[in-house]
């Protein structure tokens, strides 16, 4: 029984909507200038000569052009099937020529459903913004208003004129968190209303948090501090009433693995597992800590950060005194020499080492170039010699004993 009487209230409040919303388009279109009229794409248009006398002959011009006289009855004009290019400027004249009425004439549809969507990021405002699904082609304006169960209908408020914006300021969070926002669409053809409800612990989702920054810790090459605010349009007074959870997550660039953390109301976190070397990208969202089926933030942006790394110092030779000189000043007196000049000097014959390193290892390739080309060369000569022999051996004629002539052998 509570579930129909709810019911009944919600239509008896859509009713006094909608009914105010026609009050408002007689006000703005019925008593709008005479000479514009408003029709219906893809449908039968009419328009009537206001300064035509009963019965008297009336020709319409359309853009300065006549119309054919098939359209026209007794100071009638018919269009079927109505299409853009008959919008336009259409007048009527007695049989003198005289203009008796201009009529401007502009089509489009009737008002359909909208597409509304709602954001909340605090407890104290929910702004919804809408877009048509079907273009009219005609002036609109819109009538915004919310109801819950247990009161009437409220205004959601349009800031801005032309902007398909409003707020709810103040929505019962607590007490009870199905809102019903009604976007009633109105053009000089009609009104539509589109109702949705919405649930505020649902649609509860905080902005993401802000100036994120990453620290190292001096002397900590596995650890990183993470410090953030507030989103900005979480009032920070109301901070200690709504508290946030926080939840950072980190990665070493080239993972697919995030490892994460949690937090209530602080506004730092320290990782303490980091990998040693390598830069990590940290991102950070928020969810409201009392309600823990509202919606996370969406993630902060990256920020990229690499754990503290020692310093690396290069080794200095300290003077070595077991050396039998009288007085080290008179050493260097003698070098004359800089530790820039001397550093310069190491690394010049360096350079040297490696220049007589390369030179050395060009002249073995050389060698063993020339080595391997020696003995193709001894192996082509011997083969050679071999495809001589064999030729020289099979131009010898062989000698057949049996057809040469024999002397006979005394017996």
């Amino acid at each position: 029984m509570p579930g129909l009487v709810s019911c009944l209230g919600h239509l008896i409040v859509t009713g006094i909507i909608i009914l105010f919303s026609d009050l408002v388009k007689s006000e703005i279109w019925t008593n709008e200038v005479s000479d514009v009229q408003f029709g219906e794409l893809g449908s039968r248009v009419t328009l009537a000569c206001g300064g035509s006398h009963g019965g008297s002959p009336v020709e319409w011009r359309f853009n300065g052009s006549s119309v054919p006289t098939w359209q026209t009855h007794e100071g009638l004009l018919a269009l079927l099937n109505t299409t853009h290019s008959m919008e336009g400027n259409y007048s009527c004249h007695d049989e003198r020529g005289t203009l008796l009425q201009s009529i401007k004439l502009r089509l489009g549809h009737p008002p359909h459903f909208v597409n509304v969507s709602c954001q909340m990021p605090n407890h104290m405002k929910i702004y919804c913004s809408w877009v048509q699904i079907k273009t009219t082609h005609l002036p609109t304006i819109y009538r915004t208003s919310y109801s819950v169960r247990w009161r009437g209908a409220e205004p959601c408020e349009q800031q801005h004129i032309g902007v398909n914006e409003c707020t709810i300021t103040d929505p019962p969070f607590w007490s009870y968190s199905k809102v019903l926002v009604n976007i009633t669409q109105i053009n000089p053809l009609g009104s539509n209303s589109t109702i949705i409800q919405i649930d505020t612990h649902e649609l509860l989702k905080p902005d993401p948090p802000k100036d994120v920054r990453v620290l190292p810790l001096e002397g900590q090459p596995t650890q990183l501090l993470v410090r953030w605010s507030c989103p900005s349009s979480w009032p920070a007074e109301s901070t200690s009433t709504f508290p946030l959870t926080f939840q950072l997550h980190y990665r070493p660039i080239g993972s697919n693995l995030w490892s994460t953390l949690e937090t209530e109301e602080n506004t730092s976190l320290k990782i303490m597992d980091a990998l040693e070397g390598h830069t990590h990208q940290i991102q950070i969202r928020a969810q409201d800590a009392l309600i823990n089926h509202s919606q996370w933030s969406e993630w902060s942006h990256v920020v990229e950060a690499r754990p503290w790394i020692e310093p690396w110092e290069e080794p200095t030779e300290e003077p070595d005194f077991s050396y039998p000189f009288d007085n080290l000043s008179s050493l260097v007196r003698t070098t004359g020499k800089s530790p820039d000049a001397l550093h310069s000097n190491g690394s010049l014959g360096l350079l040297v080492l490696l220049g007589l390193f390369a030179a050395v290892m060009v002249a073995v390739l050389l060698t063993i170039i020339v080595l391997l080309w020696v003995r193709q060369r001894k192996e082509d000569n011997v083969k050679k010699q071999e495809l001589t022999s064999m030729v020289k051996m099979k131009s010898i004629p062989i000698l057949d004993l049996r057809s040469c002539p024999c002397p006979v052998q005394p017996s």
